[in-house]
């Protein structure tokens, strides 16, 4: 009976303590839950498709950027899909080239005979334009064609010259590029015609369409007029400001003024999202600062235009933005004429002022100042924490300049877009043998040499993007490719090239430099339109990419 009594209490103590340590684990489980409820942060869907840079940048808050600035992505290479066309902007294919083939014939059975192949090529017959797509699409698979002109006489009887207007399918933005070639051709048996040789990019020069840059007036002798249908990026053409009608949010130069690349385009994006959720126009600086490491003389260049780098056009056509130096003469002109009745302002001085608190804010102008030491006055800090799950950083807005992007397209034209490239990183980086302690020598010509070899084949045509400054140090493998660097084509900026007088409308008649920066942006959508591509950290190194243990 003692017995049976002290089990009792013994089975009891058993059950209290299991349903104690069910209990607890309920509540770490409903804990856990909400912690990850509170810090979970939803990705943005403009990079979706890039998560890479998305941890990367990450890996940066409170502190100054270190990327890898010699890629440089902006909206063209994060959207996962092109932007949906137009029914009248659908590119070339072979299905609807068989349709107008078929109806091509039917017309001409009706209204005339088969060619004689001895008398000149009658360039403006329908055939010959069906013969020359056809021949385009089988050549240029990487190629979406549109808009091909009716084929004019080249110099010879058995030659055609035609223009059109193409994009790269790697290419996501909407935007669309010319080429005009030189065809020879001849007629078969069968009445078809064929064609013989096709000549290299813009080889078509009498088919050649007028020039982007019209020619300086005689009342105006400086200056140059840029054909509106490719770009209009200046701004007296935004729209009148009526500033007290409006609300805009105002940022003050930080910490990331003279930063990297990719550190600007981070905190900007950040500004611009934030305009957004507050539904506010954003005052923007096209003044910027070309950091140290772009330039020859290792310092900082300010008094850079956004427009050199970037399209302000399509910016302005997506988001709402305001050019600053129009903004503050708006805001002096109002406060002037209007001494009882001025601008409401609100002055936030520090991040800790997030987006959530200000999104009530009646204010017409809400102005961010950072003025505290680095690194809390960068920029990007407002995304940080809780803003990050509000704030959507608009990549869409941001595509690379139209007049760089017409560079990119004449590099990959001339390699008859049939090219594959590798990405050499070097510099700092290759000397730093703490972080990188294989990189210097896995970068050497040789060893360069004998990775690229088991991954392309001999004889194609290599195109070296790279931030080595020393033009032969690729020269031994010339012996094995036909190899293509960016200083090869130094005449598409040079001071009679299309780049060099447009850019000069930007600058008042100044001449603008090729700087680090565009070398950048050039070579990363080079890169992008090769057929195949051998990376630094994933193909040339052992290394990672950001430092010993980072892989």
């Amino acid at each position: 009976m003692a017995d049976m009594n002290g089990a009792e209490p013994l089975g009891q103590n058993l059950i209290k303590l299991i349903s104690n340590v069910c209990f607890s684990l309920f509540v770490m489980s409903v804990l856990i839950f909400t912690v990850i409820a509170i810090t979970y942060q939803p990705p943005d869907p403009w990079l979706e498709s890039t998560k890479a840079i998305t941890a990367a940048f990450s890996r940066y808050e409170n502190a100054t950027f270190h990327p890898d600035d010699s890629v440089l992505s902006t909206g063209e290479d994060l959207v996962a899909i092109s932007p949906a066309s137009s029914p009248t902007d659908r590119p070339l294919t072979f299905e609807s080239l068989e349709r107008e083939a078929s109806d091509t014939i039917q017309l001409l059975n009706l209204t005339e005979s088969c060619e004689d192949a001895s008398l000149p090529i009658n360039c403006s017959n329908p055939s010959v334009r069906v013969t020359i797509e056809r021949f385009n699409l089988k050549v240029f698979s990487g190629i979406n064609f549109f808009d091909y002109q009716t084929p004019v006489r080249g110099s010879k009887p058995d030659e055609c010259d035609v223009a059109w207007r193409f994009r790269s399918k790697k290419e996501k933005s909407w935007r669309k590029y010319r080429d005009f070639r030189r065809f020879r051709l001849r007629v078969q048996e069968n009445c078809r015609f064929e064609v013989v040789n096709a000549g290299k990019w813009h080889s078509g020069v009498k088919a050649k369409p007028p020039s982007r840059i019209n020619k300086p007036s005689s009342k105006s002798p400086s200056v140059f007029v840029v054909d509106e249908e490719k770009f209009n990026d200046s701004i007296t053409n935004q729209a009148a400001l009526s500033i007290r009608k409006g609300k805009y949010l105002y940022y003050s130069r930080g910490g990331d003024y003279c930063k990297g690349m990719n550190h600007f385009l981070w905190s900007f994006l950040c500004a611009l999202g934030e305009a957004q959720y507050l539904n506010r126009t954003f005052v923007m600086d096209l003044s910027m600062c070309l950091a140290a490491n772009y330039n020859p003389s290792n310092k900082d260049e300010e008094g850079k235009d956004f427009r050199f780098y970037f399209d302000f056009d399509h910016m302005n056509d997506s988001v709402s933005i305001v050019e600053e130096g129009q903004f503050l003469r708006e805001w002096k002109q109002w406060d002037r004429k209007h001494k009882k009745d001025k601008i409401p302002v609100r002055t936030v001085t520090t991040y800790k002022v997030s987006p959530m608190q200000l999104r009530k804010d009646k204010s017409t102008i809400i102005w961010r100042q950072f003025d505290t030491p680095e690194p809390e006055n960068y920029w990007y800090r407002v995304c940080e924490g809780q803003a990050a799950k509000y704030i959507k950083r608009p990549w869409h807005a941001l595509w690379k300049s139209k007049r760089l992007m017409n560079i990119v397209s004449e590099i990959s034209g001339r390699m008859d877009w049939d090219f594959d490239a590798v990405h050499v990183v070097r510099g700092e980086k290759a000397m730093n043998k703490e972080l990188w302690p294989n990189l210097d020598s896995d970068t050497s010509p040789g060893a360069i040499l004998e990775k690229v070899m088991q991954m392309i084949k001999p004889r194609r045509k290599l195109y070296i993007a790279t931030n080595e400054p020393f033009y032969n140090y690729f020269d031994k493998l010339r012996s094995k490719y036909e190899v293509h660097l960016l200083d090869d084509y130094k005449d598409l900026w040079g001071n009679k090239s299309e780049w060099y007088n447009e850019t000069k409308i930007l600058t008042g008649g100044q001449p603008v430099e090729f700087d680090g920066y565009m070398r950048v942006e050039v070579d990363t959508e080079v890169l992008v339109r090769a057929k195949k591509r051998v990376e630094t950290f994933n193909d040339l190194t052992k290394d990672c990419k950001d430092g010993i243990n980072t892989c």
